[in-house]
């Protein structure tokens, strides 16, 4: 419904196993949408997702490609990522 906030949230909740069973797919599902939306910190779990493999095709591309959008908004979690995989 275009809330992403809410969104990111429940992406944490099913990448943590809150309330839900845990499906880091999902998770990845949400977190995608909250970082289209421009939500940061969606933008830096999805890196996360990629850089581990859970609930995707592990892709050091994209993770870099996501940390950077994070670092891009202000980040520096994304941004220091971002340097680690850049080497």
């Amino acid at each position: 419904m275009g809330e992403v906030q809410g969104c990111y949230n429940l992406g944490v909740l099913y990448s943590q196993g809150q309330g839900v069973r845990q499906d880091f797919k999902k998770a990845a599902e949400l977190h995608s949408k909250a970082c289209d939306g421009e939500f940061v910190q969606g933008c830096h779990n999805l890196g996360v997702s990629y850089a581990q493999g859970q609930g995707v095709r592990q892709d050091l591309k994209k993770a870099k490609e996501y940390f950077g959008k994070a670092c891009d908004m202000g980040l520096q979690i994304g941004c220091d990522y971002y340097k680690i995989l850049n080497k």
